[in-house]
């Protein structure tokens, strides 16, 4: 039997050249990280990351640290959610620096409308409205703060699309507006004392719940539908794009929009869950979340990465984040380590498209 099989047009495959999705690379990736914690924690500190030596836990999940990954896993839900409208505005080839302040921004006026009328009996002692927005349901600041993260995206995917700035320039403008109102909002005073039903919203394992949907909702559409289609083939060729009859021009709108309410949202899950809001949530939100997509293997030049892709990078992050608090290290390593891990992935990044244009 001969060694090659010809397909169509006498075409000879070779199974050397088959490429594997980007996606296995990052969850090997994250074994290796989880691999070196644990064997660091044996040698540091005499416990395992992630695995329950102790036999503390009952159920199903009884090998594993629950605790410890539960707090693993809420402490990037909320940057999840920012990184999953990252990942689909990289992959139409731009970028978005806005989202951490537009979080700050949407912290502070949802959470205004979301105060209760008396704390522990007491009138609320700093209430940013009068009574007519008190008590009123958790629809109402949800409402309010979605309505800011979509205005906000609209602008930048307006800028961008309409008038040519590039991206980095629009909303790096944005970025500086949105925390400057954030400030102005109450001249710098947090805002606190939201009613039950908004607490709710980022009560217990609620963060994650709502970046899982999420996470599910965006990766069916970018695969299986048009705006999926058309959000690749920009990143991959705009004017090819256009001249197929795509109209970049809205859907990068769109795009930016998207990316605009899921920013919102990750405010109004990180208020509920803090029960206040200040003027400096969010800072450098914006770069883990593009951290992240990058980690999970989205090219920074567009038309490709995936929304499992971003959901692994998260996990690396969260592994590297409990990690080093495990190891009781100062806070100081880990942002080392970002930068080093973030150029890691941009290297590899550029090495595929190499070894991809020499296949082709």
């Amino acid at each position: 039997m001969a060694d090659n099989v010809h397909g169509t047009g006498g075409q000879t495959y070779d199974h050397k050249k088959r490429a594997w999705p980007p996606e296995i690379g990052v969850f090997i990736a994250l074994i290796v990280i989880i691999v070196i914690f644990e064997i660091l924690g044996a040698l540091v500190v005499g416990q395992s990351l992630l695995f329950d030596t102790k036999g503390r836990f009952d159920g199903p999940l009884g090998i594993f640290n629950v605790a410890r990954l539960k707090i693993m896993i809420l402490q990037v839900s909320i940057i999840g959610i920012i990184a999953i409208g990252s990942t689909q505005v990289i992959i139409s080839g731009g970028i978005d620096l806005s989202p951490g302040s537009v979080v700050g921004l949407t912290a502070m006026i949802a959470m205004s409308f979301a105060q209760v009328a008396e704390v522990n009996g007491l009138p609320n002692p700093k209430p940013v409205f009068g009574s007519w927005a008190h008590d009123i349901p958790a629809l109402a600041p949800i409402v309010v703060g979605l309505t800011i993260g979509l205005f906000a995206g609209l602008v930048n995917g307006t800028l961008i699309a309409y008038t040519r700035i590039p991206p980095f320039i629009a909303t790096l403008g944005m970025m500086v507006f949105a925390r400057g109102a954030a400030k102005w909002w109450t001249k710098g005073e947090p805002v606190s004392f939201p009613t039950e039903s908004y607490a709710t919203i980022g009560s217990g394992m609620m963060p994650v719940v709502i970046f899982v949907a999420l996470a599910i909702l965006f990766h069916f559409l970018l695969r299986n539908t048009v705006y999926g289609k058309h959000t690749y083939a920009i990143g991959s060729n705009e004017d090819a794009a256009r001249m197929s009859g795509i109209k970049v021009q809205r859907h990068k709108v769109m795009v930016y929009a998207i990316a605009g309410v899921l920013a919102a949202t990750a405010a109004i899950v990180l208020s509920s869950k803090n029960l206040t809001a200040q003027s400096g949530m969010g800072i450098m939100y914006e770069l883990d979340a593009i951290a992240m997509t990058v980690i999970g293997g989205v090219s920074l030049a567009g038309g490709r990465g995936s929304i499992i892709g971003t959901v692994l990078g998260a996990m690396i992050f969260g592994v590297i984040i409990s990690g080093f608090t495990f190891l009781r290290l100062d806070a100081f390593y880990q942002e080392m380590v970002k930068g080093i891990i973030i150029i890691s992935a941009v290297v590899l990044d550029q090495l595929r498209q190499q070894r991809a244009a020499a296949r082709a």
